[in-house]
């Protein structure tokens, strides 16, 4: 049976060698004369860190990855000053939640649909920040975005900070390329791929098209082409083989037929 108190003496311990080596590791980086400057918190959490460390947020905050996920955004493009979303829809249909739902805009005199969202909700109590909607829009026009402190004030209606709006959720390209410039320099590489492709794909087509006026067209100043022979007329047909003597002269040694006079004479 052990004495009494040796447990809390054992707690006690673990405490002070936390709080030993707490102070220790922030003395190695003091020394440390490299010049290599980090915040605080984050040369703390290497796996081969010791003692304890509290991250004091909001006052210190780590870096984000780059393909942290929360709450999507819309992008509006710059530079052609619209929208990238084109109301497609397929965002709203892959999403397993069913949290996305968006109202197309019409033309007010045709009643035709416009490719520009009119209305675009999503309600951020079902969203599980999965990313299927960046992932399969094919126009780049959602991304998933770094802002996790979705603070509102109390008079909010629930509506208003549960459900985001177009306005709310609509940030420009260049926050996009913040928070994601490995997924933005792809973005701009395959742009300026298909760029390169449509460019020499109508300068071949021009050219065939060149081509094909000039092969058609005769050169001007050039002497008219001489008129082509009239084709050779067919042959007359070989002539019909005259008929043999034998058949067309009667035979010399046959006899000739008796007259009527001369039977007449021998019968008297």
């Amino acid at each position: 049976m052990g004495l009494m108190g040796t447990g809390i003496l054992k707690g006690l311990g673990v405490t002070l060698r936390h709080f030993i080596d707490t102070y220790a590791e922030d003395l190695k980086y003091i020394l440390n004369k490299s010049g290599v400057q980090q915040p605080r918190p984050l040369r703390r959490q290497s796996p081969k860190n010791r003692g304890l460390v509290t991250v004091e947020y909001p006052r210190e905050r780590l870096p984000l990855p780059e393909n942290f996920r929360y709450i999507p955004f819309l992008v509006y493009d710059t530079e052609k000053q619209d929208d990238k979303c084109t109301s497609c829809g397929i965002c709203a249909k892959v999403c397993p939640p069913q949290c996305i739902w968006i109202v197309r805009t019409e033309d007010p005199v045709t009643k035709r649909p416009v490719p520009q969202p009119k209305e675009f909700y999503i309600d951020t109590t079902i969203c599980m920040n999965c990313g299927y909607c960046a992932e399969f829009c094919p126009f780049d026009a959602i991304k998933m975005d770094h802002d996790y402190e979705l603070s509102y004030y109390p008079n909010q209606e629930p509506s208003a900070r549960l459900v985001h709006d177009k306005a709310r959720l609509t940030k420009p390209d260049t926050y996009h390329a913040s928070i994601h410039p490995t997924d933005w320099r792809r973005e701009l590489e395959d742009r300026a791929a298909e760029e390169a492709k449509k460019k020499a794909a109508a300068e071949a087509k021009a050219k065939a098209d060149a081509a094909k006026v000039s092969g058609g067209a005769a050169p001007s100043g050039a002497p008219p082409a001489a008129k082509p022979a009239p084709a050779a007329k067919p042959a007359a047909p070989a002539a019909k083989p005259a008929a043999s003597k034998s058949s067309a002269e009667p035979a010399a040694d046959a006899p000739a037929a008796p007259s009527d006079a001369a039977q007449a004479g021998e019968s008297q």
